[in-house]
């Protein structure tokens, strides 16, 4: 492995920009489809906010480095990185931090593109499975939101408690 790890995550969300930028940066409605364990702060440029999930429990802090409405979101967090081996989930500081970037792009059709990705984890087995954990958490995250944006379909709702 060369330099550190990142991915790319997208989906069509068929509804307006403002709306979808609004589902991920209140609080309120990121915890009815998301943040299992409930969100607090609303994402604003230098803020730092707290996700919880009933999957990983424990209030995560992250810093907000930008928002720019209806466009994009930068987010910096702790990597976590667990014992794979031991089958281990992925909760174990990892002394970095990783950047995730959300971009919001309006579509002709009135759709919404929203594409995640995520950077820095350091390239050795630990930050392989922390990014692949971190990959299936993010798709999750934006087949969550289509379903609760579109059809109010809770799809985290009991998965994991």
């Amino acid at each position: 492995m060369n330099g550190p790890l990142k991915f790319r995550v997208s989906a069509h969300i068929s509804r307006p920009i403002s709306e979808v930028f609004e589902a991920v940066v209140d609080p309120a409605i990121l915890s009815r489809y998301f943040t299992t364990g409930g969100a607090k702060g609303r994402l604003e440029t230098g803020a730092t906010v707290y996700w919880d999930f009933h999957d990983f429990p424990g209030a995560f802090p992250v810093e907000v480095v930008e928002v720019v409405k209806d466009r994009r979101i930068v987010l910096r967090w702790e990597a976590n990185e667990g014992s794979p081996a031991e089958g281990d989930p992925v909760t174990t500081p990892a002394g970095y931090k990783t950047t995730v970037t959300m971009e919001f792009e309006p579509l002709a059709d009135g759709r919404t593109l929203v594409t995640i990705a995520e950077e820095g984890w350091r390239p050795t087995p630990g930050g392989l499975s922390a990014s692949y954990g971190n990959c299936q958490g993010w798709m999750q995250m934006l087949c969550a939101m289509k379903a609760w944006l579109e059809y109010g379909i809770n799809l985290r709702e009991g998965m994991f408690k």
